[in-house]
């Protein structure tokens, strides 16, 4: 008997369902009066690259570029490693990867980009604390048994080079003339909203800043296209290095784009990531990111593993493990 399905729409189909686990998910720049269900369909280039993998029978592999390092204000974070907004994040990912599984049993796998050391000169914060953050991102994921994730960072690609070595070695080789960013940056919409969105991090970033404040957003507005530069010199070189990959992205993109913006956690502004902010576990058992100096006002500071871990609304704390 004839399949009911012709060969070359069993792909396509399949990838569909998939794709239809990540839409929930979505964090797009487009905004409407009253949000609509997008179709699958609206996302030809991930529909295409899913297609691929299911077409040969393989592992989905996305990649993540993110999770580069805690922000330097410690009014926003707890400190400069991973904590339970990361934990949770990653958690959500291989849950993902799970679900896909259930639909299409070879799975799928998630490559954490970590940038950190991409711009870390840009945004001020220590070589030192970048690898702590991305080896303890690494033991995180092998402690929770995360198995669909992995970490990738510039060491996997330059070794032990210097960090100022690695970072000139990825800009001349692969970011864009910083003339040609400025004027896209004025012609589109989308690059000056990134920009902006850059900016506005840099400049609650910086924490000891003694300054005039006008001096500080000239400063941070500079800055924020050495950070463009280096993302999009490193978005290249993660192309290069894993060129079938579905690719995602933590800020907002506009449906059928390229990248597939995804949203980890719940959070008031789209922007905000766990490396900018603190989790708090509301009262009703949700979980929310802001930073810590507003969640020190909604509950107590709550650790685990002898480290601060997150905040709880709850006056006492229930979380398995946690003291």
């Amino acid at each position: 008997m004839p399949p009911t399905t012709a060969p070359d729409t069993l792909p396509t189909s399949i990838a569909t369902e998939i794709l239809n686990l990540l839409l929930p998910h979505h964090r797009t720049t487009d905004r409407v009066p009253v949000p609509v269900p997008v179709p699958a369909e609206a996302f030809p280039h991930q529909l295409r690259r899913i297609s691929a993998f299911v077409r040969h029978g393989a592992p989905i592999v996305f990649t993540l570029p993110g999770f580069p390092c805690k922000s330097p204000n410690p009014a926003k974070v707890l400190s400069h490693l991973p904590d339970q907004g990361e934990r949770l994040s990653l958690t959500f990912l291989n849950t993902l990867c799970t679900e896909i599984e259930r639909i299409y049993p070879p799975g799928a796998r998630v490559i954490i980009c970590s940038d950190g050391h991409v711009f870390g000169d840009l945004i001020g914060v220590p070589d030192d604390h970048i690898d702590a953050y991305a080896d303890d991102l690494r033991t995180q994921i092998g402690r929770m048994g995360l198995h669909r994730l992995s970490v990738f960072d510039l060491r996997d690609v330059l070794g032990d080079l210097p960090h100022d070595t690695k970072r000139t070695h990825i800009h001349e080789r692969y970011a864009p003339a910083l003339e040609a960013l400025r004027a896209e940056t004025r012609a589109d919409d989308q690059a000056l909203a990134l920009y902006r969105g850059i900016t506005r991090f840099l400049v609650e970033d910086t924490a000891d800043w003694t300054g005039t404040r006008s001096a500080l957003q000239r400063a941070c507005r500079q800055r924020a296209y050495g950070v463009i530069q280096r993302s999009r010199a490193w978005s290249v070189l993660i192309a290069e290095q894993h060129p079938r990959a579905v690719r995602l992205s933590i800020h907002p993109q506009p449906i059928g784009a390229p990248k597939f913006g995804i949203r980890l956690l719940n959070a008031p502004d789209a922007w905000t990531t766990p490396w900018h902010s603190a989790a708090v576990r509301r009262s009703d058992g949700t979980w929310a990111l802001m930073p810590r100096a507003a969640a020190a006002r909604m509950g107590r500071l709550v650790q685990q593993g002898g480290r601060d871990s997150h905040f709880d609304q709850n006056r006492a704390a229930c979380l398995p493990g946690v003291q």
